[in-house]
């Protein structure tokens, strides 16, 4: 958006639930930014991908903000360089990320990935430098070495995650720009190795389930016998569902809800009546709400726990060694709990529903990342050719 930066405009100017910013329609680069809290900044933009702060609105009149954009794009053309000096009090990665981005991710959502990720991949060799240092070459350069070991899309996601966290450092303004901003990610071929469950594979995740359960419940009635013949204090029963696991799995596979969503989803978010369950913006990777329909086996699954659950999540606990444990159970490899989002997409596509509508349920702000499982439905592509042979008869 572009207009007249003045009084008229700042007034006018309203918080949204995403940062987003005005330029100057006399001046440009000059710019001002308005956080989800209500603060406005002035900026000037003075390279493609270098910016400073100059101040704050109701510190600094619009007059006096563009005043001090023109000097320092003055000084630009002259060859001055605008930046102040190194500033001592900038944190460096490691204290941000434990001290400052933590708290707010575990405020936020209660999987730790994002921060297993920051503190694996970048602590190490990043975590003494300030944030502004972290250049966009020495990711790069990361990036390559890393790349002998994983995939292009395993470093996509360590870099976007990083880049999230340096996102939040300039919305806070601990740093004026986010030095990685022109770091892109690498082309990743999305319509292959998409893994989701053959039929087969699929019955035997489901009997591995029913099973682990009886065992559970076998195992602590033959412990409670030994005890009580030993006149032992017996251990309570186990109930059906006994660690949540079952019902996590099936509500998964007829939801396609990502790790992190399931994971904070609370009771309030069921809407039994409706069969419907909502995915809130705070706990969503695209930070936006969304409503699932359940159909009934998984909300089936959900009533039957719902006297199990303890607290107001729906899950506790992350199920790690659970979940790994019922794959050896089912004689399943190279499938991790992501795929059965993909599973899930992969059978609506096979049915015969359309992209646009696979997107929704998903969640995909894009409707790119859906197309991976375009070729999944080739019907669609032979009825788009066969209606030429059709056309060509009809002439």
């Amino acid at each position: 958006m572009r207009a007249i930066i003045g009084n008229t405009l700042i007034s006018s100017l309203k918080p949204a639930a995403k940062p987003y910013e005005v330029r100057d329609s006399r001046v440009t680069g000059f710019i001002v930014r308005v956080q989800p809290t209500g603060r406005m900044v002035y900026v000037v933009q003075y390279h493609r991908n270098r910016r400073m702060t100059i101040g704050r609105v109701g510190v600094l009149a619009p007059a006096q903000a563009r005043e001090r954009a023109r000097e320092v794009l003055s000084d630009v053309a002259r060859g001055i360089d605008p930046r102040p000096k190194k500033n001592d009090q900038e944190p460096r990665l490691a204290a941000y990320i434990e001290h400052t981005y933590a708290p707010w991710v575990s405020s936020h959502f209660r999987s730790m990935t994002t921060l297993d990720c920051l503190r694996s991949n970048f602590i190490p060799e990043f975590g003494n430098k300030r944030l502004s240092e972290i250049s966009a070459l020495s990711i790069e350069r990361w990036r390559t070495v890393r790349l002998k070991k994983i995939k292009p899309s395993s470093a996509n996601r360590a870099v976007g995650t990083l880049k999230a966290a340096l996102n939040r450092a300039v919305e806070w303004d601990i740093i004026p720009a986010n030095p990685l901003a022109s770091v892109k990610a690498l082309k990743v071929d999305r319509s292959v190795n998409i893994r989701y469950l053959s039929e087969d594979e699929e019955k035997r995740l489901r009997a591995a389930l029913v099973d682990r359960e009886g065992e559970a419940r076998r195992g602590r009635e033959s412990a409670n016998e030994w005890r009580r013949v030993r006149g032992y204090n017996t251990l309570p029963a186990l109930d059906d569902h006994y660690d949540g696991l079952k019902p996590a799995v099936i509500v998964s596979l007829n939801t396609g809800l990502r790790r992190g969503e399931l994971l904070n989803l609370k009771w309030s978010d069921i809407d039994s009546d409706r069969a419907m369950l909502t995915v809130r913006g705070s706990g969503a990777k695209s930070g936006q709400t969304r409503h699932v329909p359940l159909n009934t086996e998984a909300l089936g699954a959900l009533e039957d726990w719902r006297p199990y659950s303890k607290g107001s999540f729906v899950f506790d606990g992350d199920m790690r060694t659970a979940w790994r444990g019922a794959l050896r159970a089912a004689g399943i490899k190279d499938f991790r709990w992501h795929d059965m989002r993909h599973h899930f997409a992969s059978r609506l596509v096979m049915a015969g529903v359309d992209l646009n509508t696979v997107r929704e349920l998903l969640g995909h702000g894009d409707i790119k990342m859906t197309l991976r499982y375009a070729h999944l439905s080739p019907e669609v592509k032979a009825e788009a050719v066969a209606r030429l042979v059709r056309l060509n008869r009809s002439e």
